[in-house]
């Protein structure tokens, strides 16, 4: 039986949609809000993270622990997550507990925000971006983040900063939330095994009295100067290398493109890349990929490698990214359409796996996209395509970061 998509929107803006297959044996949902670090105001920065703890700390109606023993006696699995431009709260069940698992989320997204539970959390918080900052790649994404960006809000990092959380007060939370997570900035995608009639009424009497506040994005003009930065850590003993570069926005048509480009560069096995500096010993690790963005977009590369090296690697990733385009043949765009197919036809098997798609699809545009569509979009990219896109976003890094240990 065929997929079947659905698409209803309540008369405060929530926007409902669904992947529909009777076949499946479970169900997902998720409440996705576009809201993230790029819509936050600088002194602000990880609000939107913080307010993603404060879902589960209880409701008018619930407590904390209570939210979690209501899920866990629904016997499903439920998470949460924040980037730089969605903040999303979904669960994936067994078709009959889908009402149930949908009054829980309705009902979190409805936090109360508590003062006391707010200045709890916010050590929780602190210790989450102590324990990121021991992470050398994520220290260096985040710090090539600032620096490609600059004083772009993309640049902002979704943790946000000691000072930030530290001088982050409850009532500019509460600010924040009655703006962003209004019923017409959020969408609610289903998928699998479910009465989609039956779950459009449910979520009109838990979120119909939710209140519309016409919020929209704000997109501002972008731009990059070319950079580069070390910085040292005595913690590791490795050279933690990324280079950023510009790509094609989400929405862009040439996305597919960009993301075989990137394959073909440096996926885990079999790339450009990976013949380069892995397979030879050179380096421990090395990768692209691309990174498609609400109108927006970038290119990471990135290697691990021994100190004393990182110059003559930096060097060859130059050389390969140079020579790229003009190397393609149609086996090696071939392989990396098979390997691209099969990684999106796997994810997409589960309801989660196609509700998660769903929402993150209606985050940056208004059509609906069939998997089955996206794949063929994919298995059509030929090689003259990825040059005429190179052409415009080469892969030429614009900044390129450095983290290093000292000993």
């Amino acid at each position: 039986m065929p997929i079947e998509f659905r698409n209803h929107v309540l008369p405060n803006g929530l926007r409902i949609v669904a992947e529909i297959d009777s076949s499946t044996h479970s169900t997902g949902m998720g409440f996705f809000v576009r809201t993230g670090a790029r819509d936050e105001e600088t002194c602000d920065m990880g609000v939107s993270h913080f307010l993603e703890h404060m879902m589960f700390k209880g409701t008018d109606t619930r407590t904390g622990e209570q939210v979690d023993r209501d899920f866990d006696d629904l016997g499903g699995r439920h998470n949460a997550y924040t980037s730089n431009e969605t903040t999303a709260f979904h669960v994936h069940c067994l078709p009959e507990h889908l009402p149930a698992a949908s009054d829980i989320l309705a009902d979190i997204l409805r936090p109360a925000l508590r003062e006391s539970d707010f200045d709890d959390e916010k050590n929780v918080i602190l210790e989450e971006i102590a324990m990121y900052d021991d992470q050398p790649f994520w220290r260096l994404y985040e710090r090539a983040g600032e620096v490609y960006y600059g004083d772009h809000p993309l640049g902002h990092r979704v943790l946000g900063t000691r000072e930030s959380i530290q001088n982050l007060a409850c009532d500019r939370m509460r600010s924040y939330f009655n703006l962003r997570y209004s019923a017409d900035n959020t969408v609610v995608a289903m998928a699998g095994n479910l009465d989609f009639e039956a779950m459009v009424d449910r979520l009109e009497a838990t979120c119909g009295h939710w209140e519309r506040t016409d919020t929209s994005r704000v997109y501002h003009d972008l731009s990059h100067s070319e950079q580069s930065f070390v910085e040292t850590c005595d913690r590791i003993n490795r050279d933690y290398m990324l280079m950023m570069a510009p790509a094609p926005p989400i929405q862009d048509e040439r996305r597919h493109a960009a993301a075989l480009m990137a394959w073909i560069l440096g996926n885990s096995d079999g790339s450009r890349l990976y013949w380069s500096l892995i397979e030879t010993g050179r380096a421990e690790a090395a990768q692209a990929q691309y990174d498609g963005r609400d109108r927006s977009g970038q290119f990471l590369t990135w290697c691990i490698c021994d100190p004393e090296k990182a110059d003559e690697i930096e060097t060859a990733i130059r050389q390969e990214m140079d020579d790229l385009v003009q190397s393609i043949t149609e086996d090696d765009l071939e392989r990396v359409r098979a390997k691209a197919a099969t990684a999106i036809t796997l994810h997409g098997e589960l309801p989660a796996g196609r509700m998660q798609r769903l929402g993150r699809l209606f985050m940056t545009q208004d059509d609906w996209i069939p998997l089955e569509d996206e794949l063929d979009s994919i298995c059509k990219v030929q090689v003259q395509d990825i040059v005429e896109l190179a052409e415009e976003y080469p892969m030429t890094p614009v900044v390129t970061g450095h983290l290093r240990g000292t000993a």
